[in-house]
């Protein structure tokens, strides 16, 4: 444990590697984005509501304009970014860090004079020791949890270095969010999708508390995955090799899983001989659990995140898929069209893409016309991996596309350089950046 704790607070901005601070830049932006689309959901309305009344307390709440006390901050956080699909993951992990990471991290930032360059060392020290975290629960535990189950580790990683617990007390506030992280069962969330999601709201919430519970005394330790001997290998590149290299991006607000499935169709959507109105049946071969997203027609825009016949209908509508389809409207997932295209979606599972799962992910499509012909695509992955990065303008793109309901031109803009230049921020650059990322965004400010 101890190298891992000394990693924790002895990590400087200076050890840190060019790319990994222009990769933490580019996750904090874009889970800010992603923040800020969550602001038209059920589901960042609810739990906004829900810890201004049951946590009250000084902590401005992201994007919302109300107070709360660091842990509902950090719940209500992470909620509001897991409320839209489309925030950044790990394929070791089947999961997600920064969901998470950022809450917590921006729930306790004003307990002390932070620097920019001291924000983003401590976001990188969340995404290190909780996608860790992650590889070490599953090769640990019979069950596929929630990332909430190991993300809130690195919540309380971030937590004991910003609060600068002692070695001992970082130990007890390690093994606590471990203990009370969210073991909750990922599949069930994927084949009855609902506001639980991938239970990083908990776990958010349960990192946070962890650190201030290990501050007051509270013991917890050790944390199993973390400290056990057959997981060593997992942490032996701590500070060497850097996991927030190995964070994918989301083009689509879906489930990564049916990610693959989406670029497989886009493929055939742009072959000649397309045509949308003369489809019979679209047949997805992809892996087992890509499969388990079988909601055809969804009522709720967690169904249809978690949907890949509705991501498919939507990606062959519209060429693409963004907030706008999967949001309860008209338009979105209650457009006849994206019912139509999901009543003749039909999964397959292919023994050869289960064998690659987790660390590769697989789909390809074949989609049959009422005059009897056919076209099949080629085997396809997810867009956004290390492998297969997007390019810098499309994140950038991306944000753009998300904040713009929500913030003035103005305001968008003057968020996204600040963000991008974070690690030249002082101390009153970074009072100012946190102001704004707490000031309530109610779709353009009222111009």
């Amino acid at each position: 444990m101890k190298p891992i704790v000394d990693f924790i607070h002895e990590l400087k901005f200076d050890m840190l590697p060019a790319e990994v601070v222009e990769q933490a830049s580019l996750c904090l932006l874009d889970l800010t984005g992603v923040a800020l689309a969550g602001r038209g959901t059920r589901l960042g309305r609810i739990m906004g509501d829900f810890v201004c009344c049951q946590y009250p307390g000084e902590v401005p709440l992201l994007f919302d304009g109300r107070r709360a006390s660091a842990c509902g901050a950090a719940l209500y956080g992470a909620t509001l970014i897991d409320s839209i699909d489309a925030h950044d993951g790990q394929v070791l992990t089947k999961g997600h860090v920064g969901v998470a990471i950022l809450p917590g991290l921006l729930a306790l930032a004003r307990e002390r004079e932070l620097s920019g360059a001291e924000l983003l060392t401590c976001l990188v020290v969340g995404y290190e020791i909780a996608t860790r975290a992650g590889i070490a629960l599953h090769a640990s535990a019979a069950d596929y949890h929630t990332s909430g189950a190991w993300n809130c580790l690195g919540v309380a990683a971030v937590a004991a270095r910003l609060l600068r617990l002692d070695a001992a007390q970082t130990a007890e506030a390690l093994g606590t969010a471990e203990f009370h992280g969210p073991r909750s069962q990922m599949m069930r969330c994927i084949d009855h999708p609902t506001m639980l999601k991938d239970g990083s709201g908990w776990g958010a919430l349960a990192g946070v508390s962890a650190a201030l519970l290990a501050r007051a005394g509270f013991t917890g330790a050790p944390a199993l995955t973390l400290s056990d001997a057959t997981l060593a290998p997992i942490w032996a590149d701590l500070g060497r090799r850097w996991y927030l290299l190995e964070q994918y991006f989301k083009p689509y607000p879906v489930c990564r899983w049916a990610q693959p499935a989406v670029e497989a169709v886009r493929q055939l959507r742009r072959a000649p001989g397309f045509t949308l109105g003369a489809i019979r049946e679209i047949h997805i071969h992809s892996f087992h659990e890509a499969t388990r997203l079988h909601t055809r027609h969804p009522t709720t825009t967690e169904q249809a995140q978690y949907s890949l016949p509705f991501a498919v209908s939507s990606a062959l509508l519209d060429d693409g898929l963004s907030v706008q389809a999967i949001a309860e409207t008209g338009a979105g997932l209650r457009n006849p069209l994206r019912r139509w295209l999901s009543e003749r979606v039909f999964c397959h599972e292919e023994a050869g893409y289960n064998r690659l799962f987790p660390a590769e992910r697989w789909a390809h499509a074949r989609i049959l016309f009422e005059d009897g012909s056919a076209l099949t695509s080629a085997a396809a992955v997810a867009r956004g991996n290390p492998e297969n990065p997007l390019e810098r303008e499309e994140l950038l793109g991306k944000f753009d596309l998300l904040a713009a309901p929500w913030l003035s031109d103005t305001h968008r803009l003057g968020l996204r350089r600040q963000i991008l230049q974070l690690a030249e921020l002082d101390n009153a650059g970074l009072a100012g950046l946190l102001d704004d990322l707490s000031r309530s965004a109610c779709g353009h400010e009222g111009e």
